[in-house]
């Protein structure tokens, strides 16, 4: 019983108590540029969600093998190789999402969200639990791009999934689909979790380097700069 409530926990969370987006503040930038869209939001969220399960389960199955020193360079080559793919993929298959989503498809590489997931969870557990780590985030994120890319559309465009809505066409408000509108949107958004989770969603007090996936290199590079 305990094994299953485990497992669930590590599909569920990532939804809406640790959202990625939306709690641990992470894929802000691919979040922000291409939640102006429906259709764009869901393609966005699922090929990360891909790669985000493959990699976990990857980097899960080599945890053992893969030294510490090198574990982040193997991480993203592991990671680039699945986006590769996912990238063949939608160019060949949906043309027109290849197109709109543009240089925010291959720069999954470096999505934090994912290269935190292998570096915070799958390099630590089991195959099925950074599978399900994987799905749970995945969901989380194509969830809060959803959520954002409805609101910024619908007010926005006057359109859901580019088709458009008559009623709201002449009232549309187009600072929504633009930079500032995606950061207000975002901020309730964010807001809405808090509200909804009774502010017990893990949020960051202080910023140190604790949970940065850089810190050991960062360490390194200022004892070499101290005793230089």
């Amino acid at each position: 019983m305990k094994k299953g409530n485990s497992a669930l926990s590590n599909l569920t969370r990532g939804i809406l108590k640790e959202n990625p987006v939306l709690v641990l503040v992470l894929g802000t930038c691919p979040t922000l540029a291409t939640s102006t869209s429906v259709v764009n939001a869901i393609g966005m969220g699922l090929a990360a969600t891909v790669v985000l399960i493959c990699s976990n389960i990857i980097i899960s199955l080599l945890r053992k093998v893969i030294p510490g020193s090198v574990r982040i360079p193997c991480y993203i080559v592991v990671i680039a190789g699945f986006v590769t793919v996912v990238q063949m993929l939608v160019q060949a298959f949906f043309p027109d999402l290849y197109s709109a989503l543009g240089v925010y498809l291959p720069l999954i590489v470096v999505n934090c969200i994912i290269l935190g997931r292998a570096e915070m969870f799958a390099s630590k557990n089991g195959v099925g639990a950074s599978a399900l780590d994987g799905i749970g985030m995945g969901i989380g994120f194509t969830f809060a791009l959803f959520l954002m890319a409805t609101v910024r559309e619908v007010f926005g465009s006057g359109s859901f999934a580019g088709i458009e809505i008559p009623f709201l066409v002449d009232f549309r408000i187009p600072i929504l689909t633009q930079a500032p509108g995606g950061f207000f949107v975002f901020g309730l958004m964010m807001a809405l979790v808090f509200k909804i989770t009774h502010g017990k969603a893990p949020v960051k007090k202080e910023m140190g380097c604790a949970g940065c996936i850089n810190a050991e290199a960062c360490a390194r590079i200022r004892k070499e700069e101290a005793k230089g």
